[in-house]
């Protein structure tokens, strides 16, 4: 099956936050890249609420469960109590966990596994009992891979930066093979796949032939790249860079 396309709208959250009032707004966002083609809508609020606030994430559910039931809900979060109380109230089809340093610009590492295998492992269970995927965001070494499978996750999402700024690079060839041995990992521990960061219409490329790969979330890009030709166009290409006839 081909990989799923998970849009990320963060940037919408943050532009819409810098102005104040509701534009542009995150309903007719959604709306815009599922018209698209788009097969999941992705948010990570943060507890300073500097992008998608604590009350966008039951009103994006909401939404989508009503006008697109066919379209995955993927809250990515750091494993704060406040924030997995939200998720566990809101039930999207898919919490990402997602380890967060105070400060920090956008997620730039995995979970250190498995030094905090044991503090993930009661969420994990707690999201299981709720019937809500689990995925953790780890680094592409397969060790974190195996870990994440012993201590309950349902998937991995691959950090994928280093492997993006690599690309059209020397480094290139390292960083995928990099990429490629933790989705061996993974499959080999029964664990599902998805990949995620600075992933973009070129550098996709580089990721099609990936073993088990369900699904990737994009959304800097994604907003980016709208600037100049608008959400349709730039959803289309990241299909068909993703999965290209």
């Amino acid at each position: 099956m081909p990989a799923a396309l998970s849009v990320n709208l963060n940037k919408v959250a943050l532009l819409r936050n810098a102005r104040g009032h509701d534009v542009p707004n995150l309903l007719q966002a959604a709306d815009a890249v599922i018209a698209a083609g788009c097969h999941g809508i992705t948010v990570h609020p943060r507890r300073d609420q500097r992008h998608i606030r604590f009350d966008d994430v039951p009103v994006l559910a909401e939404h989508l469960r009503r006008h697109h039931p066919s379209i995955e809900y993927n809250v990515e979060c750091e494993a704060h109590p406040d924030l997995i109380a939200l998720v566990l109230r809101v039930r999207p089809d898919q919490c990402t966990l997602v380890p967060v340093t105070p400060g920090e610009v956008t997620s730039d590492h995995g979970w250190d596994l498995p030094r905090e295998g044991e503090r993930l492992r009661p969420i994990l269970d707690r999201l299981r009992s709720a019937g809500i995927r689990s995925s953790l965001f780890l680094d592409c070494e397969p060790e974190r891979a195996i870990h994440a499978a012993h201590i309950g996750a349902d998937r991995v999402e691959l950090y994928t930066g280093p492997f993006a700024w690599a690309w059209g690079t020397p480094d290139q060839a390292a960083r995928t093979a990099e990429v490629f041995q933790t989705a061996r990992a993974a499959l080999d521990a029964d664990l599902e796949l998805n990949a995620g960061h600075d992933l973009d219409a070129h550098n996709l490329a580089g990721l099609r032939d990936l073993p088990g790969l369900q699904e990737v979330s994009i959304g800097h890009w994604l907003i980016s790249r709208a600037l100049y030709v608008g959400l349709n166009q730039a959803v289309r290409e990241l299909l068909g860079a993703l999965n290209p006839s």
